[in-house]
């Protein structure tokens, strides 16, 4: 008897895996976390015990009494995607054509943060950018800074927090994009006389374009969902979405509005990303 599989069949076995851990661990806890958000406190219950009464208005009131914070964390998530691009292009543009034999030292250099944990790294910054660090006494002493001011909790402090964090989710796919460009290509580029800023405007800039939406996105998506640096380097008043949702679920307990808070927080996203992706016009690259 031929035990032999169909060959079509093949591909849909190995995916079974991958099938099986996104539905475990992505798809059931999306599923809960919908009919969740729906819920309303029962009457006479104890703190924390809901039932499901498909409460909509749960999403009007959570983004209602948030929309402060919903604001805070796109503007913060924006520009330290921002920095974080004016940082990581020139460090992949240098690895990538000018590095050399080094290339290898400074890649790992770059993902060398990665080799510790992201809330150690947030306190080592909250360190550099407090009294006790060089930064403060350094701009004080250039007076570009009073001698009563502060860096951390603010909304400086977070940024810079965010944009040392994610670089190196924005440098990695601008270096991944500039590396495979062919060098023959700029060289063409200075054969029809095109001095060196005309052709890393026309040439080296679109052709690397599918790194920089790549880098941008890895960036702004988690930046705007974190909480970890406005909650160590920041103060309330600096307080983002991610913030409101970690206290609503561990402290205060309402988790219906945790729930439509994320969600709501999700399908924010998923619009700007969707509309940026086609304002850069790079659907099939990305």
């Amino acid at each position: 008897m031929n035990m032999t599989l169909p060959k079509v069949r093949v591909p849909y076995l190995l995916l079974l895996p991958g099938f099986a851990f996104l539905f475990t661990f992505f798809i059931l806890p999306i599923a809960n976390l919908a009919q969740t958000s729906t819920q309303t406190p029962i009457s006479g219950g104890d703190t924390g015990q809901y039932e499901q009464s498909f409460a909509f208005s749960n999403y009007v009131n959570a983004f209602l009494d948030n929309r402060e914070q919903f604001a805070r964390s796109f503007v913060y998530a924006t520009l330290a995607t921002i920095f974080a691009l004016a940082i990581a292009y020139p460090l992949a543009y240098a690895i990538a054509f000018k590095a050399g034999k080094f290339k290898n030292i400074l890649l790992v250099l770059v993902v060398a943060p990665f080799f510790t944990s992201f809330l150690l790294r947030t306190i080592a910054w909250k360190q550099i950018l407090g009294e006790e660090g060089f930064v403060v006494p350094t701009l004080r002493s250039l007076h570009l800074m009073g001698q009563q001011t502060t860096i951390t909790s603010t909304a400086v402090a977070v940024v810079a927090g965010m944009t040392y964090n994610f670089l190196p989710f924005m440098t990695l796919p601008l270096y991944a994009s500039l590396e495979r460009i062919d060098p023959r290509t700029i060289e063409a580029a200075g054969d029809l006389y095109a001095n060196g800023l005309t052709t890393f405007r026309r040439v080296t800039v679109p052709l690397s374009l599918p790194g920089v939406v790549a880098g941008t996105l890895l960036t702004f998506i988690p930046a705007a969902g974190d909480y970890v640096n406005a909650a160590i380097l920041g103060s309330p008043n600096t307080k983002m979405i991610g913030n409101v949702i970690e206290s609503r679920y561990f402290k205060i307990v309402d988790y219906p509005t945790a729930a439509a808070l994320s969600f709501t927080l999700m399908a924010a996203i998923l619009i700007l990303v969707t509309l940026y992706i086609r304002k850069a016009g790079t659907e099939e690259l990305v």
